[in-house]
């Protein structure tokens, strides 16, 4: 089995995408497809910054989602279709919506405005500078949630991401984010350390940009995945439309479950492991989750030219 998994927000540089530009027409066609579409120049900021103008999340979401697609449509484009070369998708947070849009779910255009305004809608639920996010490293998620219920934190800071075995990121206003840090590290915890991010993602504070997307999403037209994309909120493949819906819906105030993906993934068989899309971040996390895998970055055009190369290699049995 071989698994195909997409990048979330983290992931971003100023340059990224930069050389897949320059080299491939595939992916300079995706890039410009999706400045026409948010009628922005979304590619320059890519490539050139200023990166503060790049982490604004409402650029960071159609980013990261665009450099994926570039490689997905070069990988195409060359006879190599989703379904010849997947099993099974996955990705984490906005990955999820590149996950899609790869197994022909989502159009380009449909994947790129969500996410602009999924951006917007999550980087505005909380005024700026009053939300935080912190990582929390040696404890799992099931120690997380004890220390939270035992310290009298239930309500004041939410775990966000299970990203692996004993680290996970919570989310929560700063204060409460900053007096938890503390008690994380007299329970436990190795490290517990603040990101610099400026909203409180994957909570219960979202709820505003739950309720965008909900109208968002709700008249966007979806089409059956050509092969499962695996849920952050049940990770499970959803057939269903409505209910592909109603997960992208609920994902912005749900934990993203990625250790538990991980865990189904292996339970599923997989062996092979590639990660498509600006970083590495995903195919560390699986070093640690499962390190049976098979893993490769694709993420740029010196790894790309190799996984076209592995693929012609192997394109026989890949297609049977």
């Amino acid at each position: 089995m071989k698994t195909i998994v997409f990048p979330g927000q983290g992931s971003q540089f100023v340059g990224m995408g930069y050389d897949l530009y320059s080299s491939f027409s595939e992916a300079k066609e995706v890039f410009e497809e999706v400045d026409d579409t948010l009628e922005q120049n979304l590619s320059k900021i890519m490539f050139e910054g200023p990166e503060e103008t790049l982490i604004l999340t409402e650029n960071t979401q159609p980013a990261i989602m665009a450099v994926g697609m570039a490689i997905i449509k070069i990988l195409k484009r060359r006879g190599f279709r989703i379904d010849s070369i997947s099993d099974i998708l996955a990705g984490h947070s906005l990955g999820e919506y590149t996950a899609l849009a790869a197994a022909e779910s989502l159009s380009l255009k449909d994947v790129s405005l969500l996410l602009k305004i999924r951006g917007k809608a999550m980087q505005d639920a909380v005024p700026n500078g009053q939300g935080s996010m912190a990582a929390i490293l040696g404890l799992s998620i099931k120690e997380v949630i004890e220390v939270i219920d035992r310290n009298r934190l239930k309500e004041k800071v939410f775990p966000a991401n299970d990203n692996a075995e004993a680290q996970v990121v919570i989310s929560g206003f700063k204060n409460n984010i900053e007096e938890s840090l503390k008690v994380f590290l007299e329970n436990g915890a190795k490290k517990a350390l603040q990101l610099s991010v400026s909203a409180p993602f994957h909570c219960p504070l979202m709820n505003p940009a739950k309720e965008i997307m909900l109208e968002k999403i709700k008249d966007v037209n979806l089409m059956e995945p050509l092969i499962p994309v695996l849920s952050n909120v049940k990770v499970n493949s959803e057939k269903s439309i409505d209910g592909i819906k109603h997960n992208l819906i609920n994902q912005v105030t749900e934990m993203v479950r990625w250790r538990e993906i991980m865990i189904k993934l292996k339970k599923e068989d997989v062996s092979d492991f590639y990660e498509i899309g600006s970083g590495s971040v995903l195919s560390n996390l699986a070093k640690r989750s499962c390190p049976s895998f098979n893993r490769k970055s694709i993420n740029d055009k010196s790894s790309v030219d190799d996984f076209l190369t592995f693929l012609d290699k192997w394109g026989i049995e890949w297609l049977i």
